[in-house]
């Protein structure tokens, strides 16, 4: 199957399972884009955990994704056990401890594991893992292009006011098709207003720790021809303050049901200055990523610290050589925060696969009121 990303072909997926053997499943290995397209297979959950982990798949809806397959792949081997759901829960336990900010892990994991208890005594367990993970990456696929069919009326709008001119849209991080299954959540109404023939530039921020936006977002908007600029994190504000920004939309990787967002580091900053140019700041999500146990973003979530070394050192190519290099002096202390809450107050609107609403509870509970009952 051609990967060629999102909108040259409907097939592109982020993770997929072998097509000649269904004992493994496949991964594009985001480390190493954009110097290298590398698909690397996982053999056992304990690969799957590593590719979350070590973040060689990322995303709140991908890294799901990717532990319900890693769950299908523990079935695989826990058939060979005495006690082959009890494997499957164990790898489950692992699983969920590799990345804590994201709530979608949870979720899948949840989802899969109580597949696997309703399940009837002669039922082929491991196909009915393969299904159900087959199923949340087909409905994450429909998730994200129907947030992009909502979002693209924003800039549609925007548009309308400014005929002729390029409408300019600021993200942050990488909230796109390499983040969930296909389409992206932030990257969505860009994709789908570009195919309705809109003009759109989009703002990339580089997205420090790990330069995502650099990294992946350029590659993923070149790769599909979308007029997009890089700039430094702090270059953000400048651009507000000189008109060059009609809109923000970002990701989430957890948003509570009061409409806190916790996001890769920083946004919370673009949400400031937003706020300080009446510039609307918008956050694409889908349901899943929506912790309907929490309302105080500040409090109740925890934020993920990884490893310094994501900072004081910048990969790049040399030579011809993917390499690492040390940009900080030896001796200085780092702390390396993942994510940060951005508060309901400061966002404009969330963009769901149900439509827009209020970062409120009461505008999460409108469209979805089913999963907002059960809280």
């Amino acid at each position: 199957m051609d990967r060629m990303m999102m909108p040259k072909n409907e097939n592109f997926r982020t993770i997929w399972l072998k097509p000649d053997d269904p004992t493994i499943v496949q991964i594009i290995d985001q480390t190493k884009l954009p110097h290298e397209f590398l698909v690397r297979d996982l053999g056992d959950y304990r690969e799957g955990a590593h590719a979350i982990r070590e973040m060689l798949v990322r995303g709140a809806p991908l890294i799901g994704a990717t532990a319900a397959w890693s769950l299908y792949l523990a079935m695989i081997e826990g058939s060979n056990t005495s006690d082959p759901i009890g494997f499957v829960e164990q790898a489950a336990i692992e699983l969920g401890g590799t990345r804590p900010t994201a709530v979608n892990l949870r979720w899948a994991l949840d989802r899969v594991v109580g597949v696997i208890r309703l399940s009837g005594e002669d039922q082929d367990l491991v196909s009915l893992l393969r299904d159900e993970a087959q199923s949340i990456c087909d409905e994450d696929i429909e998730i994200c292009w129907n947030i992009g069919v909502h979002g693209c009326q924003l800039i549609e709008e925007i548009s309308k006011r400014k005929p002729g001119e390029a409408v300019n849209v600021l993200t942050h991080c990488n909230a796109g098709a390499l983040a969930t299954i296909n389409w992206g959540t932030a990257t969505a109404p860009i994709y789908a207003a570009t195919q309705r023939g809109i003009n759109v530039h989009v703002w990339v921020d580089e997205t420090r720790p790990r330069n995502q936006g650099s990294q992946l977002t350029c590659w993923e908007l070149a790769r599909n021809e979308v007029p997009h600029t890089l700039i430094v994190d702090n270059a953000g504000g400048h651009l507000m303050q000189q008109g060059q920004v009609d809109i923000c939309i970002t990701g989430t990787d957890r948003t509570t049901r009061s409409g806190d967002v916790a996001n890769k580091i920083g946004t919370y900053l673009k949400a400031l200055a937003a706020k300080d140019n009446d510039i609307p700041f918008f956050v694409a999500l889908p349901s899943t990523t929506i912790d309907w146990t929490i309302r105080d973003g500040l409090t109740e979530v925890s934020i993920e610290e990884r490893d310094a070394r994501e900072v004081s050192h910048v990969r790049g190519m040399h030579g011809g050589e993917v390499c690492d290099v040390n940009t900080v002096a030896e001796g200085s202390a780092i702390i390396n925060y993942a994510f940060d809450i951005t508060p309901a107050r400061l966002i404009s609107g969330l963009i769901t696969e149900r439509g827009i609403c209020d970062a409120s509870e009461e505008g999460l509970a409108q469209l979805f009121p089913e999963l907002a009952g059960r809280a």
